[in-house]
């Protein structure tokens, strides 16, 4: 899909947004390129490279009228989309991409431009590249959260566990209802102090690029305040079928929660229990998509979790 503006929306997005949306969803689609070149125009910015895509966004690499390079990025106005804003303004740069302006109509931001082509999947070394990730991470729970527009783990955490019941009844097999109550017993010893720390919620190696400011920073977040356990899960997953290929998923794991959970300053077993907190929500999740067995990827991580 083009427009007399030469914008070019990727067929990958189109399809995503046709598979997972609606007529809302098929029209702001559709409305894209204009609304792209309106932009362009307001800010004052020219195209700079070909755009990318991701499972929601349209990304435009632009050059500012100081011929600074920044990125402009898309998404269709969500619950997401507000809370990313409000988590980057909060940041403000600190270990993660700077928001550089915004348009509160339509959502679009204006960002810092990062190296797109280099994540820190690319980092041979898996304790150096799980370092320089928990590095971010600890840099990016110690900014205080904004008094409000965010969600709260508080609030997460007894949704999750009211879901358990109609979940169980979901499942096939004896042992997959088992596994479900053992996490939720696990998230209920905890959700009487769920945290007030500002969370990426969503930080792995593919979401960390390389930067011209420093040498990485994280990309893509979806802020939540709640506790810093409760980031781990993405970081521990980051590249799991390349951490299967090694035959040893739990000392790879292991060895991950130990480096995070020492630069954190983390408390080891309630960081075990709010990353069984993950693997539960992922699964009420896959159990709500029709689902009725348990992945066995967050079994195996359940399983290579120290204490486990």
């Amino acid at each position: 899909m083009s427009s007399p503006q030469g914008i070019e929306v990727p067929d990958s997005l189109i399809a995503s947004y046709a598979r997972n949306g609606g007529e809302e969803e098929r029209s702001w689609i559709v409305g894209l390129p204009a609304l792209v070149a309106e932009l362009l125009d307001r800010w004052e910015l020219e195209r700079d490279g070909g755009v990318g895509s991701g499972e929601a966004s349209l990304v435009v690499p632009v050059r500012r009228a100081d011929d600074s390079r920044a990125a402009l990025k898309l998404q269709m106005p969500r619950e997401e989309t507000t809370a990313a804003l409000i988590g980057l303004r909060a940041w403000n740069g600190d270990g993660i991409v700077r928001l550089l302006d915004h348009d509160p109509e339509s959502s679009a931001m204006l960002l810092e431009r990062l190296d797109d082509s280099r994540t820190l999947a690319s980092v041979e070394d898996d304790d150096v590249a799980m370092g320089a990730l928990a590095g971010l991470m600890s840099r990016l729970h110690a900014v205080p959260p904004p008094p409000e527009g965010l969600r709260r783990l508080g609030d997460v955490a007894p949704v999750m566990l009211a879901s358990v019941p109609a979940a169980d009844a979901a499942l096939a097999y004896p042992a997959d209802r088992r596994r479900l109550h053992g996490w939720a017993s696990a998230v209920a010893e905890l959700v009487d102090e769920p945290g007030d720390r500002m969370l990426h919620w969503d930080l792995h190696y593919d979401n960390v690029l390389a930067a011209e400011r420093e040498p990485w920073l994280a990309i893509d977040p979806e802020p939540l305040i709640g506790d810093p356990g409760f980031d781990l899960w993405p970081a521990l997953d980051s590249g799991w079928e390349g951490l299967q290929a090694t035959g040893d998923v739990p000392r790879v794991v292991r060895r991950r929660f130990d480096l995070l959970t020492e630069a954190l300053g983390l408390d080891r077993r309630r960081a075990v229990g709010w990353t069984l907190a993950r693997l539960l929500q992922n699964t009420l999740w896959d159990i709500e998509d029709g689902r009725t067995t348990i992945d066995p990827a967050q079994i195996a991580m359940a399983d290579a979790l120290p204490g486990r």
